[in-house]
């Protein structure tokens, strides 16, 4: 704005008196001294009427300020600082124009912010109404979180009116208190729970240690038993970590005490078992030495007989120790199949004897033994080759098991027996020699 314009405009709102620069009086504001004359009157005018449009432009800006926000409510104090200072700031102009127009301002920011009151107040019941109604919820960890988000929208929810406030306040800290209160007693409660809980295991635990290197058998295995009773009985509710440690150190217990149980018992069998081994060996010898001294001190019709029934009573008695069981067993089949090898031969020699009509001299007799035996054995051979033939042909094939199981029995029965043949020759040669001696 050009000089004179400012001093035309400063005229018609101020004026000198006494070298003094001074504010027409408007409104409710009387005459006001605004400032000296330093040079000359005129400058002096157009100064402050230069002032007044700062003024103005400040009050412009901030209007623009609060036109393009969203917060309008922020600018009361703005505003309100600017109308206070239309009384006192020194300066030559529409003053009267300013206060009205910061007037409207004010009067919009308050009716904006009469109308925000409002809508916080009704977000702010609905806050309450809905913190009331999840303030019996046994939901902890849902309706904690669900509360606290309550909590940051009420705070970044702005102010209702204030005769209000403390109203909807004290409702919304009740809610909210009501539910963390019982949330708080809740895990008191449970807290107490689990301690006594905890406290429970850990008394079996103690219990359980103190007996896991009880020699007592019987009466400890039934007392730790009924401490797996009670475990079981406990319940509660403890952490799974916790849960499982304690149970870990209970079973530790338990298992010292259950193994230590089985080495006895696995020890006292075996004890059992080579006492019973060592009875049935001893027993088994006793056959054996008796089937071995058939032929010396009885008749050959009694020594069948009693091979027989010494027979009967090898599989009466039970099992020895694998280490010695095919020895024992082949020394007493052998001397089994000696006397049955002899009974078939005198059969033979005499009913070769009766078909003939003759009679063997004790040399003559010898050597028709030992041509006897000779033939058998031959045939006996001739058997086992066969035998082994058919084991040769069979295929591995796991049906065939059983077969060659049959086989290699037949082969080992034969074999038996034609040593047990070659013993007799053998005997009826010595036999031989001491006569020809």
């Amino acid at each position: 704005m050009e000089n004179n314009d400012l001093l035309e405009e400063a005229r018609k709102y101020g004026f000198i008196q006494d070298q003094q620069v001074w504010l027409k009086a408007f409104m409710t504001y009387p005459d006001r001294k605004v400032g000296e004359v330093k040079e000359s009157e005129e400058d002096s005018l157009v100064y402050f009427a230069r002032r007044f449009h700062m003024f103005s432009d400040k009050v412009n800006a901030l209007l623009e300020r609060i036109a393009s926000s969203e917060n309008k409510g922020s600018f009361l104090m703005k505003v309100l600082h600017m109308k206070d200072q239309v009384g006192n700031y020194d300066a030559l102009g529409n003053f009267e124009s300013i206060y009205h127009t910061l007037s409207k301002a004010e009067e919009d920011i308050n009716e904006t912010i009469k109308q925000n009151r409002e809508k916080n107040l009704s977000i702010k019941i609905g806050l309450i109404q809905e913190a009331e109604s999840l303030q019996d919820s046994l939901e902890w960890k849902e309706t904690s979180d669900k509360m606290k988000d309550l909590r940051a929208t009420w705070i970044k929810t702005g102010p209702v009116e204030k005769d209000l406030t403390e109203e909807i306040e004290e409702r919304f800290k009740t809610a909210l208190e009501a539910f963390f209160e019982r949330k708080k007693s809740f895990f008191n409660d449970k807290k107490m729970m689990q301690n006594r809980t905890y406290d429970r295991y850990r008394d079996l635990i103690a219990k359980s240690v103190a007996l896991q290197n009880s020699e007592e058998w019987e009466a400890t295995t039934a007392k730790l038993k009924d401490l797996q009773t009670q475990w079981k009985q406990i319940g509660g509710s403890l952490p799974r970590a916790t849960t499982n440690k304690l149970w870990t150190e209970f079973r530790k217990a338990h298992n010292h005490f259950f193994e230590r149980l089985k080495v006895k018992i696995t020890n006292e069998k075996t004890d059992s078992k080579e006492k019973y081994y060592e009875t049935n060996l001893e027993r088994k010898q006793e056959l054996v030495s008796q089937a071995e001294q058939l032929l010396q001190h009885n008749s050959l019709n009694d020594a069948v007989k009693r091979a027989k029934e010494l027979q009967a009573e090898w599989k009466k008695v039970g099992p020895v120790r694998p280490d010695v069981s095919d020895a024992v067993w082949e020394r007493f089949i052998k001397a089994c199949d000696r006397v049955f090898e002899m009974s078939s031969l005198e059969h033979y020699i005499r009913k070769r004897q009766q078909n003939a009509n003759e009679t063997y001299g004790h040399e003559e007799g010898l050597h028709a033994r030992i041509n006897a035996l000779r033939d058998f054995i031959k045939s006996d051979r001739q058997e086992l080759e066969v035998l082994e033939t058919n084991l040769g042909k069979l295929s591995e094939a796991p049906s065939n098991d059983s077969f060659r199981n049959m086989l290699l029995g037949k082969i080992r029965n034969f074999n038996r027996k034609i040593a047990t043949k070659q013993a007799l020759i053998e005997m009826f040669q010595e036999q031989l020699s001491t006569i020809s001696k």
